[in-house]
């Protein structure tokens, strides 16, 4: 596993949105959709604000694989399930994009934290 840089941490970290797109079966990406992610440490945590049912979730569990673009910085990169920072990673979310937000609520619902991903660079 490749790790990331200190300067893709912060920028990813630091960027409001971050587009994805998981790998198809035959290699190509899926389209591209815009997400909410957190930066906790030396990793970066992504959830499906809609559960598991989300076609973007989804198209990440195909391969594990697939390609990022946040604060400038475009990644390949490989998708794995966690639950164990799942209170800090709430936190975080709450800390980086507000507590009064439907959003917010949201993305630390249950249905949400069951999607989280750490993702890692290829």
């Amino acid at each position: 596993m490749t790790a990331w840089t200190e300067d893709e941490l912060d920028r990813i970290g630091r960027a409001g949105e971050l587009r994805i797109a998981g790998m198809k079966r035959d290699g190509s990406l899926r389209k591209r959709v815009i997400i909410w992610s957190v930066r906790i440490g030396d990793a970066i945590y992504i959830r499906s604000v809609n559960g598991p049912d989300a076609a973007w979730f989804r198209g990440t569990q195909i391969r594990g694989e697939g390609r990022i673009e946040a604060g400038g910085v475009t990644k390949d990169v490989t998708f794995h399930r966690t639950d164990e920072l799942d209170a800090e990673i709430d936190e975080a979310y709450r800390a980086k994009y507000g507590t009064g937000s439907g959003g917010v609520r949201a993305i630390t619902s249950d249905a949400a934290t069951s999607t989280t991903l750490r993702v890692d660079p290829r």
